[in-house]
């Protein structure tokens, strides 16, 4: 008995396209579902509240007049905070937070130490961009807050 060689139809073209796009359809609600969850994009629980003491804590911010600046070297993170003359600035305390923006899994918690002139602490960086979400008080209890950038090269 010969075999006889089955024929590709319009069914047959249909079902192809058909399971291809619920793929694709498939694919895009589970990355969705994930990027939802992973960063539900909520700074704030009441961003009225937030607002109302906004423009205090900026104006209070700036008349301290500093500057920040980060680096890092080998496997050492630096924070140099300056005032207005360029002088090195000692805090009352700082709080900092080194991540990625994209993603929390390699966020820590740096143990800076002032050396005279600036903070430096061990950190474990890759290549690429890094955020240093920083808190510090100053002397006079003035909350200095900022996100510092730092691009770390390969």
């Amino acid at each position: 008995m010969a075999k006889r060689e089955r024929e590709f139809t319009g069914k047959h073209a249909i079902l192809m396209f058909g399971g291809a796009f619920a793929v694709i359809i498939g694919v895009n609600i589970v990355l969705a579902v994930n990027a939802v969850k992973t960063f539900p994009g909520l700074e704030v629980k009441n961003s009225y509240v937030a607002s109302q003491q906004f423009d205090q804590r900026r104006s209070a911010q700036e008349a301290l007049g500093w500057s920040v600046y980060a680096s890092a070297a080998g496997d050492q993170v630096k924070l140099e905070i300056t005032d207005a003359d360029g002088t090195p600035v000692e805090v009352a305390k700082l709080s900092a937070t080194l991540g990625r923006a994209t993603h929390v899994q390699d966020d820590q918690q740096p143990d800076f130490a002032f050396d005279g002139q600036a903070y430096v602490a061990p950190a474990d960086l890759g290549p690429g961009n890094w955020n240093i979400r920083m808190v510090a008080r100053a002397k006079d209890g003035t909350e200095f807050t900022q996100r510092v950038v730092l691009h770390v090269k390969g």
